[in-house]
């Protein structure tokens, strides 16, 4: 068998890495227009750091592990074709911030047609809104010389930071195909691939249009319940709560288990928020407005948590930051990744450079190249904005600090060095609740947490 996967990205390199790995008989070929990424996946340094990724790479590139750009040659060889393109969501026209951009998704879907001939397996793995398959067949049925295709969906669900555990230990791994014998010959196929090392009761297959709904309200009832939770600490700080006790003591209920109950500055990533705006948007085009503002509110609580945690430095340090240094520790959305779509560092930054703070990022897989870009785009950066090579340099001087990724790097930090560097009164802002808050008070910190 030969795959071809379009698309070298975070999705696209790791699940075809792990697939090459695992099935040594299957020739992998990941194809990206993109010259610079394919390069970078050909050599040393990766595009994307993911724990565990370069020895899976290693192992398997140049044997039955291939990245290029002939995506035209490598789709005509295959016989399955995963679809692993870029869905973001739109910024004009009909839909703009809410529904999916599918350009990229239509513009395979045309390649595909006009260079295929034999039969072919397509397969969704790029997150898209419900019936998405459609428009697929439709593009292939009307542009195809004599190609016959099965389209099938089989989202992703890794957790960027534990992609490569996710992708060799998976809860599940979800198939959805089309009710006829066509259909069922090509689910069965793409099922042989995964058998090569997940146990054939974690292989669900549904018919197409559950696949494609399963993805985004999976993501959706995560982000739920960061927000659910996020909703409490501010409760939790009004009347002395803790709200790691609280999630605690929810979490033990088994109806509700402990995942995904930790507080903090705000979820961030490529998926959650793109996700749930797509959701809300599918709800309201089939006629459920309540339902797409019940998602909405999930967002809406996300981005309020990540304004108040700035406002409550601001609020903390005398009612000004303007002329303030204030140290950042953590840029990228979450630990061991470097990864900084949507992250809540974004919006922190943002918030206390329009208060006229003097911010000084240091985060350690994310360049000062990819912080400005994320902050003010092709735009003249900040005079006020300066990214630090080591978290002893961000805080030197600083009237506060303020950590925004859970590396664990900064749980290891020696807190006497910084509070000795730092302008006094001293301040720590915890924005994901993975310092020891009581012990930093004992140094002189004045400390707060989330929720509490």
């Amino acid at each position: 068998m030969k795959i071809c996967c379009i698309g070298a990205g975070y999705v696209g390199g790791p699940t075809m890495a792990m697939i090459a790995f695992k099935a040594p008989g299957i020739q992998v070929t990941v194809v990206d227009m993109n010259a610079a990424r394919i390069a970078a996946w050909n050599s040393d340094t990766l595009p994307i750091y993911e724990p565990g990724l370069d020895d899976v790479v290693r192992q398997r590139r140049g044997k039955n592990l291939f990245f290029s750009t002939d995506v035209v040659g490598t789709i005509k060889a295959a016989d399955v074709i995963f679809v692993a393109v870029n869905t973001p969501t739109k910024s004009y026209g009909v839909g703009a911030g809410r529904a999916a951009d599918l350009r990229y998704i239509e513009s395979v879907a045309r390649t595909i047609a006009e260079v295929s001939d034999g039969t072919k397996i397509i397969v969704e793995k790029s997150t898209i809104p419900v019936k998405t398959a459609e428009t697929i067949k439709d593009i292939l049925a009307a542009n195809s010389r004599g190609a016959k295709f099965q389209v099938l969906s089989n989202p992703e669900f890794l957790a960027e930071g534990t992609a490569i555990a996710d992708l060799l230990n998976p809860d599940r791994v979800l198939i959805g195909g089309e009710r006829t014998p066509e259909g069922e010959l090509a689910v069965k196929t793409l099922v042989s691939v995964y058998a090569h090392w997940v146990p054939i009761d974690r292989i669900i297959t549904t018919n197409l249009w559950s696949s494609e709904l399963s993805k985004l309200v999976a993501n959706a009832f995560l982000a739920q319940r960061i927000s659910s939770i996020n909703s409490i600490s501010a409760l939790c700080e009004a009347t002395g709560a803790d709200v790691d006790e609280v999630a605690n003591a929810i979490g033990r209920d088994s109806r509700i288990g402990s995942k995904f109950l930790k507080a903090s500055v705000g979820f961030g990533g490529s998926c959650f928020q793109k996700d749930i705006l797509n959701l809300a948007y599918l709800c309201e085009k089939f006629g459920l407005p309540e339902v797409s503002a019940y998602w909405e509110s999930v967002v809406k609580m996300n981005d309020w948590q990540k304004h108040r945690f700035a406002a409550r430095i601001v609020s903390s340090l005398y009612n000004s930051v303007a002329g303030k240094r204030i140290a950042v520790l953590g840029f990228a959305f979450k630990k061991d990744t470097n990864d900084t779509r949507e992250s809540a560092s974004i919006a922190v930054c943002q918030d206390l450079l329009d208060e006229q703070a003097n911010v000084v990022v240091y985060d350690p897989k994310v360049s000062a190249v990819e912080v400005n870009r994320d902050l003010f785009g092709a735009n003249t950066p900040n005079p006020r904005l300066s990214v630090a090579n080591d978290p002893y340099a961000a805080v030197l001087g600083a009237h506060a600090l303020a950590v925004l990724t859970e590396w664990d790097e900064f749980k290891r930090l020696d807190f006497a060095k910084i509070y000795d560097a730092m302008a006094k009164p001293a301040f720590i802002f915890d924005g994901r609740n993975i310092l020891e808050l009581d012990k930093l008070r004992a140094l002189g910190f004045r400390t707060s947490g989330i929720g509490k």
